[in-house]
């Protein structure tokens, strides 16, 4: 498949793209993934780490992911290898001890967990979304992902001034005309446009200047796109200095190149495996910070009665709040803000939801089978893969076990819940969620 005239053009006019570019743009795109440590160590085949992600590993091949109940489960998320310099750079940050992250464009969650493995359950990380679609995918891998200290928000931009100097750093890997997923995914080439590369700009400058006030002074915010072009990146890291910010050089080693005049860096397909990827990091002018009140929504009561939950999760450290009937598990270390973020936003996930009360106890969540530190459900049954799929899948097969509700697992991971009548079991994996393929079809 050719590339639109405008773009080709453009790119080999570049000095710093150049025709290079646009042979390794029809080459074999690299495969790499990001473990979830709290849920997988080591993969088993894997070509390389990856030098700037702690996690992050190249694949001999692309497996099917789709037949492999482990990345239902949250134990590996499939992202591009250039993305993953976000680890990187957050470890590079001088934060405060419990820091508040905002990742602002965050669907379908790659970027988000990764912060949530960095803060490993320390500080708060909100992520938001604002198509209501897309912010649903971004609770389901979260969710799957399974850390505690986590909000999910389906909200514009600008309605994050209620949070006015509220969050130590704010990622936005801003919505853009998508150049650098050309090999990747080629059809994105018949969507790309000089009209839409003007439109990306435009848009990215309005996320930018409406999320501002949100970032505390002195605060960090990494910006990204993937794409190649000056408007969308360099262009865009100006109007950031010029909001009131400096830019901070982030020193990565060759062959990740910096970007024109020095601004910001590329990953650039045929100079590193990986797809096309820009990223800048600046700093916020210190100043005064405006000092909100941390509201707290009437509705979330502080659960007095934890004796309902203690058969279902650790209490140490944990705060449980009830809204409704619904039971909410906090770190206590950051109750008052969650309860903030709750009181002034769009929540699709906060913390984790432990279940709903029944007249017998507490029926449990999908959120609560899969959060790695909470559960310690006794009874736990162990499928193979054929039964995992077709748990996933939504089916129903023959299972020897107790009556009752029980956590059903593969290779030691949960992957949700199943009642057991006796003759038969309920299959409570979210219809959402399930596998809509054929299984005849898979391949693993």
């Amino acid at each position: 498949m050719g590339f639109p005239k405008q773009f080709e053009d453009r790119v080999t006019n570049d000095d710093f793209l150049g025709q290079q570019l646009l042979i390794a743009l029809d080459e074999q795109a690299p495969v790499s993934i990001r473990i979830n440590p709290k849920k997988m160590s080591e993969p088993t085949s894997f070509k390389r780490k990856i030098d700037w992600c702690k996690n992050g590993y190249y694949l001999n091949e692309r497996p099917s992911y789709i037949a492999d109940p482990l990345f239902h489960s949250g134990s590996y998320y499939p992202q591009e290898a250039g993305s993953m310099v976000i680890d990187k750079i957050l470890r590079s940050l001088e934060l405060p001890e419990e820091p508040v992250i905002l990742d602002l464009c965050a669907a379908p969650g790659g970027k988000s967990t990764l912060i949530a493995t960095f803060l490993n359950n320390s500080g708060l990380l909100v992520s938001n979304e604002v198509i209501n679609s897309r912010a649903k995918i971004l609770r389901e891998n979260l969710v799957k992902w399974g850390a505690l200290n986590t909000i999910v928000t389906n909200n514009d931009p600008d309605d994050f001034g209620k949070l006015k100097h509220f969050f130590d750093v704010l990622v936005v890997d801003a919505p853009c005309s998508g150049e650098g997923m050309f090999r990747k995914d080629p059809k994105s080439r018949d969507e790309w446009s000089e009209e839409n590369v003007h439109l990306c700009s435009l848009r990215q400058k309005r996320i930018l200047g409406d999320a501002w006030d949100a970032l505390k002074p002195g605060g960090f915010l990494i910006y990204s796109t993937c794409t190649f072009n000056e408007n969308e990146n360099e262009e865009n890291v100006r109007f950031i200095a010029e909001l009131g910010a400096e830019q901070i050089d982030l020193n990565l080693p060759e062959p990740i190149r910096k970007g024109r005049k020095g601004i910001g860096s590329y990953f650039i397909p045929g100079r590193t495996d990986a797809e096309g990827f820009f990223v800048a990091l600046l700093q916020k002018h210190e100043g005064s910070s405006s000092r909100q009140k941390l509201d707290q929504k009437k509705e979330f009561k502080l659960l007095k009665e934890t004796s309902i939950v203690k058969d279902l999760v650790f209490l140490e450290g944990i705060n449980f709040y009830q809204w409704n009937e619904k039971v909410f598990a906090f770190p206590a270390q950051t109750c008052d803000r969650i309860l903030h973020v709750i009181s002034k936003m769009h929540i699709l996930k906060a913390g984790v939801m432990i279940g709903e009360i029944q007249r017998k106890g507490i029926t449990p969540s999908e959120e609560l089978a899969l959060t790695t530190d909470l559960v310690i459900w006794q009874y736990r049954i162990e499928l193979t893969q054929e039964q995992a799929l077709k748990y996933l899948h939504g089916d129903t097969f023959a299972l020897e076990s107790k009556p009752g509700l029980h956590l059903v697992t593969f290779e030691k991971q949960p992957l949700g819940w199943i009642k057991h009548l006796g003759n038969r079991f309920n299959n409570l994996y979210p219809k959402d969620w399930r596998i809509r393929m054929n299984l005849d079809k898979l391949t693993y």
